[in-house]
């Protein structure tokens, strides 16, 4: 449904060009707790760009910033060479339109079907004939190999089959642009397999561009062609899966080898334990 532009014959393209969305010195802080400090991510067009780091590193929240759905307390959001900050509502839910987004969780709604929760985007965001939306969701059905699975209700799925529908509704708008929140999580080997395949795959025969928020480094290393590790509110590192790996980094160490002990520590800042226990002025 949707272009993505292309810049005119016989001119190179320029960074923002090849940028289908980029983050350039974002700061962004919680009720005083800094999320990210001067931030710079670029997501490239037609590529699998992979946002990793420990918990808290705020990687769904990033997703959000590209949505509009947070505001930068600093530096610009930029998504098809436009600022999100800039954009009224009527052009932030335009811009929406273009994207697909996996929520963690599916998201499914339970009281519909499998074929009206792919179709929801389309009866809600376009007014087409029923028998091309029919057509439109059995394809992505298709897509995902759950056509057969058209009259099914969530209820009555797999956890992977509903990642994979959830897969389907975001990309029935043809979106330019596909976010994916830990599109891995609680799945069995096979089931995360067969997303992993999807993934790739729809973002190459789509001609999409994907961002996968994900823990799972050793499953997104085979599709990602770049990624960034995300620590203390910055980019840590950045490259292809085989450069994070050779990365003197210890953070970037601990995390690409699932470390327990490194500069990420096990317990939350807390006073000295012993002096807590014997402070009275606490307890009872």
């Amino acid at each position: 449904m949707n272009q993505t532009p292309k810049p005119a014959a016989g001119t190179a393209p320029t960074a923002d060009d090849r940028n289908v969305a980029a983050l350039h010195g974002v700061d962004f802080a919680i009720d005083g707790k800094v999320i990210f400090r001067g931030l710079d991510i670029a997501i490239r067009r037609g590529e699998v760009t992979a946002i990793m780091g420990p918990s808290g590193t705020g990687k769904t929240t990033l997703l959000r910033l590209i949505t509009g759905q947070l505001r930068a307390d600093a530096g610009r959001v930029m998504v098809e060479g436009r600022d999100v900050a800039a954009l009224s509502r009527r052009e932030l839910y335009a811009m929406r339109r273009r994207i697909g987004m996996l929520f963690q969780n599916g998201a499914l709604l339970t009281d519909l079907d499998v074929f009206e929760n792919v179709a929801f985007p389309l009866r809600e965001h376009a007014r087409l004939p029923e028998r091309l939306v029919r057509n439109i969701v059995l394809s992505k059905l298709h897509a995902v190999g759950l056509r057969g699975a058209a009259e099914l209700h969530p209820q009555q799925l797999s956890g992977g089959m509903a990642r994979r529908v959830a897969l389907a509704r975001a990309i029935v708008m043809d979106p330019q642009l596909l976010l994916y929140d830990e599109p891995f999580a609680g799945l069995d080997p096979i089931s995360m397999g067969v997303v992993l395949r999807l993934i790739k795959s729809l973002n190459d025969a789509l001609g999409i561009s994907s961002v996968v928020v994900t823990h799972d480094v050793r499953e997104i290393s085979q599709i990602a062609d770049s990624s960034y590790i995300l620590s203390d509110g910055q980019v840590v590192a950045s490259g292809t899966p085989a450069e994070l790996r050779e990365h003197p980094s210890a953070v970037v160490h601990q995390f690409m080898e699932g470390l327990a002990d490194g500069p990420v520590t096990f317990h939350y800042p807390a006073p000295d334990y012993p002096a807590q226990l014997l402070d009275r002025s606490e307890g009872a």
